[in-house]
């Protein structure tokens, strides 16, 4: 997780391309020479990184390795390093190598992701090679969003919803979502005691639970979206968490991504109103049989449980986090309220 295509600081100076990258590269895209240009990013914990190669004598002008290398010493940054944390990121890069293997060429161009170019193993090493989004057009990273920027990001997420609506993630995570509760044990335990410690597993198992599931991101906060030129169209990247689920889960943590306090409270029947009408739109496209208005009926009222879950995880896994506020809060109130 944790994706950002942002470029690095510093382009790195006299880089050689590993021989078996080169090689890789090489039968896929017919490049008469391949240079490494600079690294995009450094995955969690010191897994590996993600590069950007460019190319000449071929039709694509360059390319992303997304090179994944057991780290020799385990450091993670808010110190979680334990061994169930290292067998989930393990994890994660098999069902990341699975969603590309057998569902990303179902996206199109309304939940647009980069094409996969090719998948290898060498050893403890994967290779993933794929497009690069910046020289197709998606060049742009935002740090902040307005709410046009939200709209068009609500919409690939409604799109990608309605795609695999229905659809079993075999191969992919039961439970989409990087917090999801049967995979964070530490940091349930680290939470204080209390009442939504109390009513995490009956949220869990409401939202684990509920109608119409599909597919989703499943780490879809506004730094996994890459913008075109002018804003208008959105490609998304990262598939590490993507799984099962319902969507409240993709648009919660979204929303929070991108606002403060006071503004979560503001937007948020607006935010809801968009994704849901981008969402009916979508089903129209790809699933016409199911009823958008009873899906709307059923999800929506599991935005604030979506919300309280993502809540319930950064008690116990980041304390003095920015997003435990007043709005997370008076939700999880809410919902603890109703379940009592």
């Amino acid at each position: 997780m944790h994706l950002n295509y942002a470029r690095a600081s510093q382009k790195l100076q006299d880089a050689t391309v590993p021989s078996h990258i080169e090689k890789l590269i090489q039968h896929k895209t017919r490049a008469k020479s391949i240079e490494f240009e600079h690294t995009l990013q450094s995955l969690w914990s010191g897994y590996g990184s993600i590069d950007r190669y460019t190319l000449s004598g071929c039709a694509m002008p360059s390319v992303i390795v997304k090179h994944v290398r057991l780290p020799d010493a385990k450091r993670h940054p808010r110190g979680w390093d334990t061994d169930l944390s290292h067998q989930r990121k393990l994890k994660s890069y098999q069902v990341e190598t699975c969603w590309y293997q057998h569902y990303a060429a179902e996206c199109d161009a309304h939940c647009r992701v980069p094409a996969i170019l090719a998948l290898e193993k060498y050893g403890d090493e994967t290779v993933m090679l794929m497009e690069d989004l910046d020289a197709s057009g998606f060049s742009l990273r935002k740090h902040s969003a307005d709410l046009q920027d939200m709209n068009n990001c609500l919409s690939w997420l409604a799109a990608f919803h309605a795609r695999f609506m229905q659809r079993k993630p075999s191969g992919l995570w039961s439970v989409g979502s990087y917090w999801h509760l049967a995979t964070r044990p530490d940091e349930f335990n680290a939470m204080p005691t209390g009442a939504l410690k109390d009513h995490a597993a009956k949220i869990d198992q409401l939202l684990n639970n509920s109608a119409y599931k599909t597919i989703i991101h499943g780490d879809a906060k506004l730094a996994n979206f890459c913008f075109s030129a002018t804003g208008e169209q959105v490609a998304a990247v990262d598939f590490q968490y993507v799984g099962g689920g319902n969507g409240m889960k993709d648009v919660a943590y979204f929303i929070s991504s991108c606002l403060n306090e006071n503004e979560c409270a503001h937007y948020e029947q607006e935010l809801l109103d968009i994704y849901f009408q981008h969402l009916s739109h979508h089903l129209r496209r790809y699933q016409p049989d199911i009823d958008a208005s009873r899906v709307e009926q059923v999800w929506r009222p599991l935005y604030a449980l979506a919300w309280t879950d993502f809540f319930r995880f950064l008690q116990g896994w980041s304390p003095g986090h920015w997003k435990i506020h007043g709005y997370s809060q008076q939700l999880a109130d809410k919902v603890i309220r109703d379940l009592t």
